[in-house]
């Protein structure tokens, strides 16, 4: 059985759009400038899908958006405070707590007990990461339902075996059904192994098969 978990945790443009609000342009162009680059990319950014982003990365690109958006923090402030704070790697937009005085960020420094500006040093209102991460987990889970329209409906994926058909909202190739069918699996026992199906779901599947064999 495939593993949505493990496969969910990777995020196509399209889903980091969708999950953050910030647009394919902003994206490209802070990993053209080296202020935000995806967890897992090709050399070449040429190539389809050469931009896969992890889960830190949604959380960490929605901490930018907060103070991009929310507080009009300038990027290139955002740049600055990236290069002050390199040390912190990723922990620096995921798991720091920062605040913002002036449309300025400045964070808690543990050497000296005190929140201060990245830059010059001040105090401010405080972001809570981990309200962000929340919210990232709750919106992934719910971005991973299926809708009422996708019942009993087949489309084509992109991002599975070279653009196979499957079962919409899932990525369950309807071959992988069929198999299971031809092995004298029954409905219900299809579904115990595939949970997120519905009896509609493979009835489709198989007859989207059936149509393809006779095509063929």
């Amino acid at each position: 059985m495939l593993n949505d978990d493990v496969i969910i945790a990777a995020f196509s443009e399209e889903q980091v759009e969708r999950l953050t609000g910030l647009t394919k342009v902003q994206l490209r162009y802070w990993d053209r400038t080296d202020f935000f680059k995806p967890a897992f990319g090709f050399e070449n950014r040429r190539v389809a899908f050469s931009r896969i982003y992890s889960f830190k990365d949604i959380v960490a690109l929605r901490t930018l958006s907060v103070l991009r958006n929310q507080y009009s923090v300038p990027l290139q402030h955002l740049r600055q405070v990236a290069k002050k704070l390199k040390h912190l790697e990723d922990r620096l937009w995921t798991e720091t707590v920062l605040y913002v005085l002036n449309k300025r960020v400045q964070f808690y420094n543990p050497e000296s007990d005190t929140v201060e500006d990245v830059l010059n040093g001040q105090y401010a209102l405080g972001i809570e990461l981990k309200t962000i991460v929340e919210d990232t987990e709750r919106d992934v889970e719910q971005f991973k339902q299926r809708s009422e329209e996708q019942i009993g409906q087949i489309e084509r994926s992109r991002y599975l075996n070279r653009n196979a058909w499957v079962i919409a909202g899932t990525r369950i190739p309807t071959s992988a059904v069929r198999r299971l069918y031809e092995d004298g699996y029954t409905i219900g026992k299809i579904i115990e192994e595939y949970p997120d199906l519905t009896k509609d779901d493979v009835q489709a599947a198989l007859a989207h098969e059936k149509d393809r064999s006779s095509a063929a």
